[in-house]
């Protein structure tokens, strides 16, 4: 190593190191960080989300408050001034009875109103496409002169026949007991019906709270009403009917709430019973989809024919995960480059360059260069000059792009004295291109065949009349 063999070294560290330096200069060239969205943000369907999308209701929450404002108001009349009388004189239990069946009644309609019922998440664009392709193979390669109705297919489930539908929203074929909620605008998994009291679709994984929610509501109910006509009882006992209702004026009002409303939720309570029961959901009941009795045709194929376990599966069966991910992350789009369906599309050719190509003589002999070992001018890296070829041997373009016939007479064609008697022809001049050769494949048109010097010169003049009259075009 030189004496001084160790200058050049600490320039090359310098340099390395001040590269990673900021400056002004770079500033602009850096890339500003985009705060990762999630799917709840960008989500399809009628639905609102809260705590960063961990709370998912309908759009139509209205009447959803009309019921905690009736559940919180009547429990709170009924823990201020009918429980401490109460618990005075007949139990002190009475109370912590109606606080344990306020707080699961709420606890399941939160739980109810708050959760993803079971939807279904709509097909990618490309999903759909392939998905299209499938119905349309199906419907056009029937046989026998029938066509299947399209939109539709059919499974079998323990012996019954089940179509399923087709949904022109989510592009998907829906699966059994689906359905698609005209207000949430969303296909959901087992659906059962849009509550507006609860604020959202009950499906298949939130029932059981809804079921349990009803059930809860109609006990308190008639908790609250039972204690409720018994102090009013107690207190006319004392003081008289009348002057019983002036204490408790907070009375009248649970009880005349209580008694419209313990009818609709005892008679809904009932209703779900049933349903629960045979293994139903209320779409199906109403629109007569399935019959009780297990000898006729159309006979419930998800019922176990075991009450017991029907309300097992319905109750106490796993509660199936969230399909729609809503709290995860939106994925930036990876772009698939596409794959060039041949040479001359990967280069970028266009038709009328593929047209040229094949307006080109074909000149045919033994030896043979292939395009990729050929340097033309424009580009660069391609492979060996044009000078190493002999000279005066024609080579006629391939499939590179943007080459202009002048280019081409000029730098692969060079004159020598022995042709000094070949001149271009003008336009006028000269004669008709060879046939297009448009009916036969040129399977390997990059390839570029050269002759003999003994037939050079004529197939010369022919290939450069063919190259001025495409110029000229």
């Amino acid at each position: 190593m030189p004496p001084g063999g160790g200058g050049p070294m600490k320039d090359c560290e310098y340099s390395q190191i001040s590269t990673h330096s900021s400056s002004p200069m770079e500033s602009p060239h850096k890339k500003k960080k985009i705060a990762a969205r999630r799917k709840w943000e960008v989500f399809p369907g009628r639905n609102k989300f809260f705590c960063n999308g961990r709370i998912m209701m309908a759009r139509q929450t209205g009447v959803f408050y009309l019921t905690l404002i009736l559940i919180l108001v009547t429990s709170g009349l009924f823990f201020a001034f009918d429980c401490p009388y109460l618990a005075v004189k007949i139990t002190p239990a009475i109370p912590v009875v109606g606080g344990i069946l306020f707080f699961f009644v709420m606890g399941t309609l939160l739980r109810t109103s708050f959760s993803d019922p079971g939807v279904l998440p709509r097909a990618t664009p490309d999903e759909a496409a392939d998905l299209e392709r499938q119905i349309d193979i199906a419907n056009g390669t029937s046989s026998g002169g029938y066509r299947p109705p399209p939109r539709t297919k059919e499974v079998i489930i323990n012996g019954q026949t089940v179509k399923l539908k087709y949904c022109f929203t989510c592009k998907i074929f829906r699966p059994p007991r689906a359905s698609h909620c005209s207000l949430c605008d969303n296909c959901v998994e087992r659906f059962d019906h849009h509550c507006p009291w609860v604020g959202n679709c009950v499906g298949k994984r939130n029932y059981r709270f809804f079921y349990m929610f009803i059930l809860s509501l109609s006990f308190l109910t008639v908790f609250i009403f039972a204690f409720v006509i018994t102090h009013v009882i107690l207190r006319s006992q004392q003081t008289g009917f009348l002057n019983a209702l002036k204490d408790s004026p907070a009375s009248v009002l649970e009880a005349v709430v209580c008694f419209f409303s313990v009818w609709s939720i005892v008679g809904l309570s009932g209703f779900h019973t049933y349903l629960i029961s045979s293994n139903q959901t209320t779409n199906e009941d109403i629109k007569g989809s399935w019959s009780n009795k297990r000898g006729k045709e159309n006979y419930n194929p998800y019922s176990y024919g075991n009450i017991f376990t029907n309300c097992c599966v319905a109750l106490c069966g796993p509660i199936s995960p969230s399909l729609i991910d809503r709290r995860g992350y939106i994925l930036p789009d990876t772009p698939q480059p596409a794959a060039p369906s041949n040479g001359m599309a990967a280069y970028g050719a266009t038709q009328s360059q593929s047209d040229m190509a094949a307006a080109t003589p074909l000149l045919q002999s033994e030896p043979s260069l292939t395009s990729d070992e050929l340097h033309l001018p424009g580009k660069p890296g391609l492979g060996t000059p044009c000078a190493s070829l002999t000279l005066g041997q024609p080579t006629p373009p391939s499939s590179m792009p943007n080459l202009s016939a002048e280019a081409v007479l000029t730098d692969i064609l060079p004159l020598k004295e022995e042709h000094v008697g070949h001149q271009f022809l003008t336009p006028e001049e000269a004669p008709s291109p060879p046939r297009m050769l448009a009916g036969s494949p040129l399977a390997h048109s990059r390839t570029m065949h050269i002759l003999g010097l003994a037939s050079q010169d004529s197939l010369h003049e022919d290939s450069v009349r063919g190259l001025v009259k495409l110029s000229s075009v």
